[in-house]
């Protein structure tokens, strides 16, 4: 292990991790496509993307050179009374791909803050309409982030159990995921849409939004749920006057198969409001999007400063980050990544069908970009050694282990991972 594993130690201290027995961290020198290096030149295939949010390979030249041309002309400036032309062009590229509802983008710098700002935009719209709607409604196991309203409406998510004396009071719905071979789903679907019912027309003039991660809930182990239940539920809750938010922090920029999540439900799906980070600027900097519709964004506007959106970052709409944005969002859509993407998702079923028959393998789950499936904790630790033995670096989300790579990963490579798996899990 490189001497810097040693100085760190030292001095830093690391998210999810427990110091006292995590042992020394593994030192990265360099990173270029889906490998990384570290100082002695082994690489390491990336297979989760960097906590998922590497779209087209470490180091991707293009992005480099874009936020390189970028920083020679404006590195940063306040974003209050003032605009820039990436922050401008990013907002128009992204409008462009999205449901014509979804027109005013507000600028943040991650996941947790996208939601936040999510979450009061939310609130604060039922308060300028002079209305008090003041609870939210969530899915059971969602997670959005670790900021405290983030917290709130991922309590059950399992992340954040010593906060909950810090948190305000969610309305928690039963989420009816789903998995290759599954046969009671219908009936778990059945009778979470009665639940679910019942708990609105109970509480529904007490709402001001639901909030969900569409299609599949990433930190909980990448839990995938049916389109068809969703556009059930939200027509549902619609119906009651509340509002939706789409968390596509991990869904969007093509994990799910599609551009974003919401891109697989119907029209009438569209959320009031949607969260995106991670994947926006291909995984160089930090930077999220919450984006309203107009209706949010118009009881918003009044003679009277006590009704505007009193909320910022001090690095809002920062535009290296936009710089990276829109070259990323350019690659996203390229005939190339598009084709990668679906070479992803075959490579994964045919995956899956190797490793299918393990005894020890069950719940296998596929969507778009994404593989999962869930083993016994026992082997979780010796498969993750192994795996990092042999090049390949994940990092399963309790029993889960999961694939989620960056979109330049080869068809061989793929082949190389399950392969792997089959002969360590077997």
């Amino acid at each position: 292990m490189n001497n810097l594993s040693t100085r760190d130690k030292k001095i830093i201290w690391h998210p999810f991790s427990q110091e006292k027995t995590v042992g020394l961290p593994l030192s990265i020198h360099s990173g270029k496509g889906a490998y990384l290096y570290d100082y002695e030149g082994k690489s390491y295939l990336d297979l989760i993307s960097s906590w998922w949010v590497n779209l087209h390979g470490h180091a991707h030249p293009v992005i480099a050179e874009a936020i390189y041309k970028q920083a020679l002309k404006l590195e940063h400036v306040i974003f209050s009374k003032i605009t820039h032309e990436p922050a401008v062009l990013l907002a128009e590229k992204l409008q462009a791909i999205l449901p014509s509802g979804l027109s005013r983008f507000f600028y943040s710098d991650n996941g947790s803050t996208a939601v936040e700002s999510a979450l009061k935009m939310a609130y604060q719209y039922w308060h300028n309409l002079g209305k008090a709607r003041t609870k939210f409604v969530c899915f059971e196991g969602g997670y959005h982030g670790d900021t405290l309203g983030a917290m709130s409406v991922g309590k059950n998510s399992g992340y954040h159990d010593i906060f909950k004396p810090l948190l305000f009071d969610v309305i928690t719905l039963p989420y009816p995921d789903t998995w290759i071979g599954d046969i009671s789903i219908e009936e778990r679907e059945q009778a979470a849409y009665q639940h679910i019912q019942e708990i609105l027309t109970k509480n529904h003039q007490d709402i001001a939004a639901l909030i969900l991660e569409p299609l599949v809930q990433g930190a909980s182990g990448m839990r995938i749920c049916r389109p068809a239940f969703l556009n059930k539920i939200i027509k549902l809750v619609k119906s009651f006057g509340i509002l939706i938010i789409f968390d596509e922090v991990m869904t969007g920029f093509g994990r799910t198969g599609t551009t974003f999540a919401l891109d697989q439900l119907n029209s009438e799906s569209v959320p009031d409001i949607l969260c995106v980070a991670k994947g926006l600027t291909g995984g160089f900097l930090p930077l999220a999007l919450t984006i309203a519709s107009e209706k949010i964004y118009e009881a918003f506007l009044d003679d009277k400063l006590s009704k505007d959106f009193l909320h910022g970052h001090s690095y809002t709409a920062n535009p290296l980050g936009c710089a990276a944005g829109i070259a990323s969002l350019e690659l996203l859509l390229s005939a190339e990544t598009q084709q990668a993407i679906k070479n992803i998702s075959q490579a994964h079923e045919n995956g899956l069908k190797l490793i299918q028959n393990l005894s020890s393998v069950i719940k296998m789950r596929h969507l778009g970009t994404i593989s999962a499936f869930t083993l016994p904790d026992n082997q979780i630790k010796l498969l993750i050694t192994n795996l990092l033995e042999q090049g390949f670096f994940i990092r399963p989300l309790g029993s889960t282990v999961y694939i989620l790579p960056p979109y330049c990963l080869t068809v061989d490579e793929f082949k190389a991972v399950y392969d792997a798996l089959f002969k360590l899990i077997n």
